[in-house]
């Protein structure tokens, strides 16, 4: 596995959060998760337990697959509404709980959300070009 130049974790411990083709975060696994956010993420799972909202659907028992929409479309909510506690909560929840996650791939346009896992695809931290006209 390759390494980050910048000593950072290896390739696949990466996952990113990406708006609209735009990496908006980066979750790097190999850092080890804080007792009180690991406590966190059980009490979502166990809140999550009890049923969500699914559009206009209440998913009594969601699945993993269903949790991980649900995260995600709050994770949308917020970045869109500033909330860094709980951008940080939703990206960790997904980081963590689906280990072979690489991207989350969320395109908004006219009101209309859709929502990608990339399991293969190995997240490339951007790199900004900088072009010179003469």
């Amino acid at each position: 596995m390759a390494a980050f130049p910048d000593g950072g974790g290896t390739m696949s411990n990466m996952m990113a959060v990406f708006l609209n083709g735009i990496a908006q975060l980066e979750y790097d696994r190999s850092k080890p998760l804080p007792d009180h956010q690991a406590l966190y993420l059980d009490k979502m799972d166990e809140k999550m337990a009890e049923g969500i909202q699914i559009g206009d659907e209440l998913v009594r028992e969601p699945d993993e697959n269903q949790r991980a929409q649900y995260v995600a479309a709050n994770l949308l909510h917020a970045i869109n509404s500033d909330n860094e506690p709980m951008v940080a909560a939703m990206c960790s929840y997904l980081a963590v709980r689906l280990p072979d996650l690489k991207q989350v791939k969320i395109e908004e346009k006219d009101g209309h959300v859709s929502i990608d896992f990339d399991y293969e695809t190995e997240y490339g931290k951007q790199v900004a070009v900088e072009f010179k006209i003469h």
